[in-house]
């Protein structure tokens, strides 16, 4: 399977972002954490995604009987990267990032459907923002929201920690 196409399936890029924060999870925390997606298709899920190298065995253990395992997400693997990117076409770019929207849009609806809901509080935002800079100011912006972004991977659950999405969009303007 191509791996754009491994990494382009909406039920398997819910798994990977599950494990973005670093998480080491079992089939059945997946499960939990994924309710909507059946269990036979999210276990053919995590072996097409462990086949491919997005994820990897972080451990196992006796259950029951069975071997459990564990996995984690295989960063390296887990996007294109800039030399793959610069072969993609149009089309597998629009496909990309049709991908990239309609998981936004589904976690945004999962959001919005939870009791409670409370989009001020939360801290809910969606902007966009024309800025202009020099390829070296804008290498610069990158570089610094990696920084404060990266600072903060390493925080784990914890007492009034929520986990919240960050995701971005940067283009030119044309």
């Amino acid at each position: 399977m191509p791996f754009l196409d491994v990494l382009l399936h909406p039920a398997r890029m819910r798994v990977v972002q599950a494990l973005l924060d670093g998480s080491v999870l079992t089939t059945t925390q997946l499960r939990a954490a994924l309710p909507d997606v059946p269990a036979a298709s999210l276990y053919r899920h995590v072996t097409t995604l462990l086949e491919a190298g997005v994820l990897e065995v972080a451990g196992e253990k006796r259950v029951r009987g069975a071997v459990e395992r564990s996995f984690r997400l295989h960063l390296p693997n887990a996007g294109v990267t800039a030399d793959e990117a610069r072969t993609l076409s149009a089309d597998d770019h629009r496909r990309a990032f049709t991908a990239f929207c309609a998981m936004l849009m589904a976690d945004f609806d999962r959001y919005l459907a939870a009791p409670g809901v409370d989009v001020v509080d939360d801290g809910v935002s969606f902007t966009q923002a024309a800025l202009w800079l020099t390829d070296d100011e804008f290498a610069d912006m990158r570089r610094e929201l990696a920084a404060v972004i990266t600072s903060r991977t390493g925080n784990g659950p914890g007492e009034n920690r929520v986990k919240r999405l960050i995701s971005t969009v940067l283009m030119p303007a044309r």
